[in-house]
């Protein structure tokens, strides 16, 4: 009697010990899951602008009308987020027809060839010693050419509103040279720098 009573007690004990364990696991895999949010790109909310100089003595401006991609945030570990991003060149807008045909054309972004300017993360982390702001390194890839590039974001804002849900935004600026991605035409009336600045609004639903 004592002996069956010692191995069911070990048995349930050992029982007891791996459900315990396997609950704790469960709810450490499902409190990650729920750090890490997705959120999808709201175009209607955000713009993709860009600038050029002009002849060295004025800054012309310009935008992509369509855009769209998804941010995953961890709250807790900042490593984990990751973003996707893509553009559609021939969205291009100046506010001048003829110069946005041009732009569209293989003198410069050549949109039928590229018709896509992407961008995804291959590291995030928290930017040191700065509130609300985060590193993103990743892979950009313009006019068929990709580059591993880094800029600064600063999340903007948050919300949990009946309209959009949980959402967030985010802001980066950041300068690329457009001779490093083959668009060389033209360079002495429009600079070889130009400033990108991205300005995001994205929901969780």
């Amino acid at each position: 009697m004592a002996t069956w009573f010692k191995r069911y007690w070990q048995v349930s004990f050992i029982g007891t010990l791996i459900l315990a364990l396997c609950i704790i696991t469960f709810t450490e895999k499902t409190e990650s899951q729920q750090d890490a949010k997705t959120y999808q790109i709201d175009a209607v909310h955000s713009s993709v602008l860009f600038r050029a100089k002009h002849l060295g003595v004025s800054y012309n401006y310009g935008r992509f009308n369509e855009f769209s991609g998804s941010i995953t945030m961890d709250e807790t570990d900042v490593s984990k987020s990751k973003v996707e991003f893509e553009v559609k060149t021939a969205s291009v807008d100046t506010a001048n027809k003829k110069r946005d045909q041009h732009l569209r054309s293989p003198d410069f972004f050549n949109a039928k060839q590229f018709p896509v300017i992407t961008f995804k993360s291959t590291k995030v982390s928290a930017k040191a010693g700065q509130e609300n702001m985060l590193e993103v390194t990743g892979d950009f890839a313009l006019h068929g050419v990709k580059k591993s590039i880094t800029v600064d974001v600063e999340i903007t804002g948050k919300t949990n509103s009946p309209q959009v849900g949980e959402a967030i935004g985010f802001l980066t600026t950041f300068d690329i040279k457009r001779s490093e991605y083959g668009i060389n035409f033209g360079m002495e009336s429009v600079n070889d720098e130009i400033q990108i600045t991205v300005s995001i609004e994205a929901a969780h639903k």
